[in-house]
């Protein structure tokens, strides 16, 4: 029986050993999560500056830091997840996302406020998708697509409950009560369902795949040219994808379009990403993983300059912003199938952390970098074309992230 076919049978009948709960659990505590930790702040900054004094610059750097706090702890919690599993990861992580929810609302002066805020970066790499992937690639292998569909599907939702919710509550009480209600929710809904919901035996690592020449150690793969272009084509394909969905609204109000068309244009990209998570495993079956990564990143840029180059009508740059969700969609599932495409689910979690850190970084650095451009290149629009042009350069270099064929 070869490699391959030992894998799959240890896995098939591994199954009945996986946690049954594990999967609506992550499903829930990820919505809950990227809710109240991450999409609650775009919310309540603006009443959070009105009612400190802070600068909307400060606080919002307070939230990027988060981002950096998060892709730096990503690598150490990677290794963490392939030794032990993730249950007591992403428990612990909401303690702490609960702990720093409440430093942050209750924080006197902006340094406190940060502090919480750097806090809160650790409770991201603690519970966020990174090690929720880590769980579902190794207890549902070979399956493991369908899981992380299903995950990220629901993950998508979180805005779309999350930011109204913030809302309302936010018309009620002060900000500061706001985060101490998200705070008391996160706690009730993300601790219990960790600790109980991640409770089964954590399965050896399968093998790695039997058509792919594998090094021995993970540190000779994170040298390897292979992991070294996969990582640069997805940090410039985030930062693309960041920037365009930050500046779109610009975009759009620099042509005379409303705040509310602006709104539902970004709005509709959501849509689309759900759309587009339920096409990958198709997707998957049917191409190989570089030409996957290099014909979706490409297709993210082909829909960054066609924003850049159509000015409307407004129906038009609708369902050109369902289009580009869709991309994005694929993207999320492509970035958390990269590493078990190429070198099996051995060592996910860590290779995971070291791919996800620059990434995460382009992704917060993104916002800013994306607004500052825009005024030197003379607008949005030529921004949309360069974002377009650093899109093509990923998708080159993805089509070369494929490690050397194994030989019999």
């Amino acid at each position: 029986m070869s490699d391959l076919s030992t894998a799959t049978a240890s896995a098939v009948n591994d199954q009945p050993r996986r946690p049954r709960a594990a999967l609506p659990a992550l499903c829930l505590t990820q919505i809950t999560s990227w809710g109240i930790v991450y999409y609650a702040f775009p919310v309540l900054n603006p009443q959070i500056t009105t009612a400190t004094g802070w600068s909307a610059a400060a606080t919002t750097a307070a939230f990027s830091a988060a981002l950096l706090v998060s892709a730096l702890a990503g690598i150490r919690i990677g290794r963490i997840l392939d030794a032990r599993g993730p249950r007591t990861v992403m428990t612990a992580g909401s303690v702490i996302g609960t702990a720093s929810l409440v430093i942050i609302a209750t924080a006197p002066n902006l340094i406190l406020f940060t502090a919480g805020w750097l806090l809160a970066g650790l409770a991201m790499a603690s519970t966020f998708y990174q090690p929720a992937f880590a769980a579902l690639t190794r207890w549902w292998a070979p399956n493991h697509i369908r899981a992380l569909t299903t995950v990220t599907l629901a993950g998508g939702l979180a805005s779309t409950v999350f930011a109204p919710l913030t809302a309302q509550l936010s018309g009620h009480f002060s900000w500061r009560h706001t985060y101490l209600i998200l705070a008391a929710v996160l706690a009730v809904v993300t601790i219990p369902a960790h600790a109980f919901a991640l409770r089964g035996p954590w399965p050896p690592a399968p093998p790695p795949p039997a058509t792919t020449s594998v090094p021995a150690t993970a540190g000779v793969i994170t040298r390897s040219r292979p992991f070294l272009l996969l990582a640069t084509a997805l940090t410039l394909s985030a930062f693309a994808m960041y920037a365009v969905v930050v500046t779109l609204v610009p975009l759009l109000l620099d042509r005379g379009y409303t705040a509310t068309q602006a709104a539902w244009a970004l709005g509709l990209g959501g849509a689309g990403q759900t759309l587009g998570r339920t096409l990958y495993a198709t997707l998957a079956r049917r191409s190989s993983p570089a030409l996957r990564a290099a014909v979706l990143i490409g297709l993210g840029g082909v829909t960054t300059a066609t924003f850049a180059l159509v000015p409307g009508p407004y129906a038009l740059l609708a369902v050109l912003a369902v289009a580009a969700g869709t991309v994005r969609g694929n993207l999320t599932l492509l970035q958390a199938t990269a590493i078990t495409d190429r070198w099996g689910a051995n060592r996910y979690g860590r290779l995971s952390g070291i791919l996800a850190a620059p990434m995460t970084t382009a992704s917060a650095l993104a916002p800013f970098a994306g607004t500052a451009l825009a005024v030197p290149l003379g607008g949005y629009a030529h921004l949309f074309v360069v974002l377009s042009l650093v899109s093509a350069a990923a998708a080159f270099i993805a089509w070369h992230t494929m490690p050397p064929v194994r030989t019999p």
